[in-house]
């Protein structure tokens, strides 16, 4: 678990990485690296007027986190496919929110699902026959969905049929996330409970 002031340090390293983009300079983190020097997940998420600007992560932990967020917060200004390129005149608009991740940990018991998935605790990962879909613990509320309804959210974003998660071959993961964000663009950072 990360303390409310390593959150804020994450946010902050994330917003100066969109910066070092507009302002061509190089980004030094060296400090970040070193405090946050664990291999862990992380997904960064900009919004603009409470409305998804952009999403992009690393669901599985492949890189130390400091890393893990400067390259997630970059592709989620400029290189999520949903979204055009953030302009520089939005940078102040957006507020930047940040969700670590625990490992992904496969549900084995089909036979516990949908009971396995606690709504607003657990994200979801699907993935079948080369397709995979994620989504993140705070959709489920957000979107006020309960277990079930998550299940087959998260296979439509896989891009499969809803009910997937059924076929005996899907593998379904779950993890947690603790989450930092900034309350307005460039406020103060919270930690968020869903």
């Amino acid at each position: 678990m990360l303390t409310l002031t390593k959150g804020r340090k994450l946010v902050k390293l994330a917003r100066k990485s969109i910066d070092s983009h507009f302002s061509k300079k190089e980004l030094n983190f060296s400090q970040e690296k070193k405090e946050f020097s664990q291999m862990q997940g992380c997904f960064v998420t900009l919004y603009k007027n409470k409305v998804l600007r952009g999403c992009v992560g690393y669901p599985y932990p492949i890189k130390k986190l400091a890393e893990a967020v400067v390259d997630s917060a970059k592709s989620a200004a400029f290189s999520d496919v949903r979204f055009e390129p953030l302009k520089k005149d939005e940078l102040d608009k957006i507020k930047i929110e940040i969700s670590v991740l625990t490992k992904p940990e496969l549900i084995h018991e089909r036979n516990e699902l949908p009971s396995a998935i606690k709504v607003g605790k657990d994200g979801l990962i699907v993935s079948f026959s080369g397709f995979s879909g994620l989504l993140l613990p705070q959709v489920a509320t957000e979107h006020k969905l309960n277990a079930l309804e998550f299940l087959r959210a998260t296979c439509a974003k896989a891009g499969l049929p809803p009910e997937t998660w059924l076929n005996p071959l899907c593998n379904i993961y779950k993890f947690q996330a603790q989450i930092f964000s900034e309350t307005k663009p460039k406020g103060r950072v919270a930690e968020t409970k869903h």
